[in-house]
């Protein structure tokens, strides 16, 4: 299992757990530190599962009105605890992370993978329809943009517009 795919399934876990326990803070970075130990002892940066973690939980309530609002028939607390850990996750990277790192469609894959693992028969499924919904409302970011040394075609043909 690839050191990103791992790390983001530490993340899903302990994020899993934390909630589980009734979102205990204070155990958090024991919760963390445990299943890196379990899952990952020879993980030589454990940097990335903490970004995850910690910048998903700072950013939490806005991530859950994020998923009320796209999967308005699921309420947050009706959502199973994996698959809600999970879109958080998948979330926190489509719109917050390293796009330069991670692109978006990266994330939603990532996210899809980790479901199928982790979820129930159809988690693959919601949380693709989720992560996709809110990629397509955002948009891909520079699509348009002209690549370094091209100019947009729109400009060509001003270049070569008769005055």
């Amino acid at each position: 299992m690839a050191s990103r795919h791992l790390s983001r399934s530490i993340a899903m876990q302990s994020l899993y757990e934390w909630d589980f326990a009734g979102m205990d803070d204070a155990k958090l970075e024991e919760v963390v530190n445990r299943n890196i130990q379990e899952f990952a002892p020879g993980l030589d940066d454990a940097s990335f599962i903490w970004e995850l973690v910690k910048n998903t939980l700072q950013r939490r309530a806005t991530i859950d009105k994020i998923i009320e609002k796209t999967a308005p028939e699921w309420p947050i607390d009706q959502i199973t605890m994996v698959d809600r850990n999970i879109l958080r996750l998948g979330i926190y990277e489509l719109l917050y992370g390293n796009r330069a790192e991670v692109p978006p469609k990266v994330a939603i894959n990532e996210a899809i993978e980790i479901a199928k693992t982790f979820g129930g028969e159809s988690s693959g499924k919601f949380v693709n329809g989720v992560l996709g919904t809110i990629y397509r409302e955002i948009g891909e970011p520079d699509k348009d943009a002209p690549r370094r040394g091209e100019k947009k075609v729109a400009s060509r043909a001003e270049e070569k517009t008769p005055q």
